[in-house]
């Protein structure tokens, strides 16, 4: 395995979270805030390591799928253990596993928060809990190739490790113009939204949180009641937007570059557009009687589903005193989420799509056992090993699922707030039910639970396996043979100048 190769990147990473760590600082300049000076030395720190990690490139600097899966598990790593320091310096989060909870879950977009009183943060502590949802949105590793591309044409693994979904495929021919394609929509619909937040009289601040809590499908809100005091006009646009972050963004560039009857022939946007629509309708009649007008209901329905598929985990009102059948179908919504390709978590539509028609395919082999058809998805037929990795994917969410639920049972908790925590989390949404619901925290539980569920925050993210790749001894064991083949390399060639 080619670990200098991934030492490198590794470095690249430390020192774009170092430039990003100043940002906070301006804001606490803004506000007159003392815990931004507490940034600085962290980036300092992380930049210094940064430099040290890059100060040699790598000769070889091609490496396949295992080397952007490690690369790109200890990216995350890395970024969630120098963006929670700063939490701990200031003393806003004292506790380290806390601080690491709460950035691991800004990164990863899960939204899930151990915090009681969130308007007690600094404005700066605010900016940068929300600015590490716009950045674990797309990944640090697409951004990595947007503007400093690897050289050779293996760089294509780093977005595969990092980018949800089944399958990932690229735009245009070279992967560093994918990559700045996607960022280019990305900061082009977080700045149409804050424009439209700020038409409806929020202020700029609010505005600039909420639309990177929104683009990064994160959730992290900046009030204590998330965002159920804001007018229904923001309501609504934030609602439109959850949507629209979770649609796969390659619909956007079909639209952007003419091809806008091909966008919407995508089947996966229709499966979502619908599941969507109709939990919407089922969800309005449930709570009907309970809101004071009908435009009210359908404002929460619409509001909770968005939050929901898409994984955001903004919320308007507290879900958890709604019917058990409306919580049943937000409940299933968790694990459906958004669609692949987009800066939402879960399952993915996709996936769903692919396993119903693998199915329907089985039913009809037993009636026709002669018959030979294959499974399409946008009129192009899915190939055996895209169906084996959907198979092998969803058996693997259901064994980490049930293992993450059993061990935070432990903690003697409830067995909704268990298994909705760990749903939660996993699928990169924020709020459950019972204890862990939208009027609740995460900060009850204890450190290793917490721990549980970062891992699986961090699984979610990363789409389960360039996780569970760390946990391989083969992995290991092919990074200290490599070691050890470049010590030998370097002792023979010395000995041939010697010679």
């Amino acid at each position: 395995m080619n670990s200098s190769i991934i030492r490198y990147v590794l470095g690249c990473v430390l020192k774009i979270e170092a430039v990003l760590l100043l940002l906070p600082c301006i804001v606490a300049l803004i506000y007159t805030e003392q815990e931004g000076l507490w940034y600085l030395p962290v980036a300092a720190a992380s930049m210094l390591l940064g430099l040290l990690m890059t100060r040699r490139k790598p000769k070889d600097s091609v490496f396949y799928l295992k080397e952007g899966c490690i690369t790109t598990s200890l990216s995350w790593i890395f970024l969630s253990f120098f963006g929670c320091l700063p939490f701990c310096l200031t003393g806003e989060i004292p506790s380290f596993t806390d601080a690491l909870f709460e950035t691991i879950s800004g990164f990863t977009t899960t939204g899930a928060s151990i915090l009681s009183d969130v308007e007690a943060l600094s404005h700066c502590s605010l900016f940068w809990r929300s600015f590490t949802h716009w950045i674990g949105g797309m990944g640090v590793l697409v951004f990595l190739l947007a503007i400093l591309p690897l050289s050779g044409g293996s760089n294509i693994n780093l977005m595969r490790a990092e980018s949800p979904g089944p399958s990932v495929g690229k735009l245009v021919p070279k992967v560093k113009y994918t990559a700045r394609i996607l960022y280019l929509i990305y900061f082009g619909m977080t700045v149409i939204e804050t424009i439209l937040l700020l038409l409806g009289k929020m202020p700029l601040f609010d505005a600039i949180c909420t639309s990177f809590g929104t683009a990064g499908t994160g959730g992290f809100g900046i009030k204590n009641d998330s965002f159920a005091g804001y007018s229904p006009y923001l309501q609504w646009v934030v609602t439109i937007f959850m949507i629209l972050f979770g649609i796969n963004f390659n619909a956007y560039y079909l639209v952007i570059f003419g091809s806008i009857a091909k966008a919407l022939k995508m089947e996966e946007i229709r499966y979502y557009l619908l599941t969507i629509a109709v939990s919407i309708a089922m969800i309005f009649f449930g709570i009907l009687h309970t809101c004071a007008s009908a435009f009210d209901a359908l404002t929460q329905s619409a509001f909770q589903v968005a939050s929901i598929i898409t994984t955001t985990g903004f919320s308007t009102t507290d879900f958890n005193t709604w019917s058990s059948s409306c919580k049943i179908i937000l409940v299933l919504l968790m694990f459906v989420g958004a669609c692949a390709g987009s800066t939402g978590g879960g399952i993915k539509v996709s996936r769903f799509v692919i396993l119903f028609k693998t199915v329907k395919k089985e039913f009809t082999s037993y009636i026709h056992p002669k018959s030979v058809k294959k499974i399409q998805m946008d009129e192009k037929p899915i190939d055996h090993e895209t169906i084996r990795t959907v198979n092998v994917y969803i058996i693997t969410f259901i064994v980490l699922f049930v293992l993450s639920v059993f061990l935070i049972s432990f903690d003697d908790t409830d067995l909704i707030t268990g298994f909705t925590a760990v749903a939660a989390t996993i699928n990169n949404i924020g709020p459950g039910l019972e204890l862990v619901g939208p009027a609740a925290n995460f900060g009850f539980f204890s450190h290793f639970a917490k721990y549980v569920l970062m891992f699986d925050m961090l699984a979610g993210r990363l789409e389960l396996f360039p996780l569970l790749l760390l946990f391989h001894p083969s992995i290991w064991k092919d990074l200290f043979a490599y070691k050890k083949s470049i010590r030998n390399h370097k002792k023979i060639l010395r000995g041939g100048k010697k010679g």
